[in-house]
Order: C-alpha cells, then structure tokens, then sequence
C-alpha cells in the first residue's frame, strides 16, 4: 500500500424486526439461540475485523443482544436500506473515517468466516480499492431466477451491472454467469456519499441499492469465490440452516 498502514475494518449486522416474507426473522431460533447470535459469532471469527456489532431499530432484537453481550446499537425505524442502517451505526460508533465498514447481511446464520477475509483482502494491498462485494459462478438454470442478483465485470474485475435478468444474453452460445453474494465492504467517504446521493434510477427499477453506486462512477470490485451463502428468506429455511450448522 505504498507504504501505508491498513484501513481499519469494522463489520456492522442490520437486523430490522419488520419482513415481509418473515417479520422478526432476527429473533428466528436456531439451536437455541437467536439468529442474529450466530451472525454475530461467526462474523467475530474473521481475524481482520477489529469488531463487529448489530445496528437494529427494535427494542426486542435490542435487548435480546443484551443479554446475548452482542455489541448492538439502536436506529432509526425510517431507514430505507441497511446500508443507510450501517451509515447511522458507523456515525454513533465515531468510526474513524479512513475506516472500512462491512455489511454484513442478518440472514446469514451460516456465514463463512473466510468470505469477509476475502473481502477485505483489496483493502490491504491497494488504497485504490473503494468498494468490494463477492460474486460465485452459477448455473444457467440459476440465472434465470430473478431472486439470485447476476453481475457481469470487466477485465479487471470491477462490475459493470448487475441485474435480476440473465446477464450477459448469450446470443450464439451460453455464457458463463457470476450470481451476486450481497456482502459489501466500503470506505467510510464511500458510506456517507451513499446516502447522500439518494436513490438512483436503475437501483428503482431493478430494486438493487449497489447500482447507486455504479450510476455515481464508484467503482466496485468483484472477488470471486468458492463459498456458498445459505441465506433465511422465509421460515421454511430455517431447518435447512439449522441441518448445516448441526454439521458444523
């Protein structure tokens, strides 16, 4: 890094009670404890993080990582994104502004440590590096379900688009897919200029907040990996979760 000390990195959970699809997920109990717990935990497992805590707007989530000891903090209930959660943590907490902040999703109770590792890895060799998520090769099958995010990325691995639909279209052959794993980690100038900018055009039309970021010319860099996400999205996933972290 030219001579310059790595960024600090902090991780910070959003974990909002209301869902439409599963309101209270945070508190969903997996093996006796609270989903939010084993986002917390596994997240703490990552050595490049110096801490990571939970941002919530509910009093129930709030006081069960109290008594859990989750380093939680309470936000405001009119935010309309987690990043705009995290902005509001990291502001509270007076992270230090070369910082960088991860997003870590609050329906991943079988996070792998090693993701965030990967994630961060760009910040340590490069203060170029604004902003990196993870991506996954996926099949063609899964691509063409708008509920798995496509990106598409240039030789250098920064991300072009990200779409719901299939991308890139495959005119005279099938092409290789990337599925989006929503994991960010951004500088803290990065987070404020975020909220700053408002919502974007295409990020309105596809319902994807990262082509906020694309639209303003802020580059995203894409780190590939062999991991899977298991993410909660309604309660019918919770015994597949709990089936995974049983097998540790």
């Amino acid at each position: 890094m030219s001579g310059k000390k790595s960024p600090e990195f902090y991780a910070i959970i959003p974990a909002r009670y209301k869902s439409s699809r599963f309101p209270g997920k945070p508190l969903a109990d997996i093996l006796g404890k609270p989903m939010f717990w084993h986002v917390y935990t596994r997240a703490k497992k990552c050595p490049l993080l110096q801490d990571v805590y939970l941002a919530t707007d509910d009093s129930r989530i709030f006081e069960a990582a109290k008594k859990l000891h989750v380093p939680v903090l309470m936000t405001s209930e009119k935010h309309k994104s987690g990043t705009d959660r995290i902005l509001e943590a990291a502001k509270q907490l007076n992270l230090p502004e070369d910082s960088v902040i991860v997003n870590v999703q609050g329906d991943e109770p079988a996070l792998n440590p090693e993701m965030l590792t990967e994630l961060l890895k760009p910040f340590t060799t490069s203060s170029e590096v604004q902003v990196t998520t993870l991506a996954k090769p996926i099949s063609f099958d899964q691509a063409k379900n708008p509920d798995i995010v496509k990106v598409v990325c240039s030789s250098s691995g920064h991300a072009l688009y990200f779409s719901r639909s299939p991308i890139p279209f495959g005119r005279d052959r099938q092409p290789e897919y990337l599925g989006h794993i929503g994991l960010y980690a951004m500088r803290m100038n990065i987070l404020a200029r975020f909220k700053s900018l408002g919502e974007s055009r295409l990020e309105r039309w596809e319902k994807l907040e990262q082509l906020r970021l694309l639209e303003a010319d802020i580059p995203i860099l894409v780190v590939q990996t062999n991991f899977e996400c298991h993410g909660v999205d309604r309660p019918e996933d919770i015994a597949r979760v709990c089936e995974l972290l049983a097998k540790g």
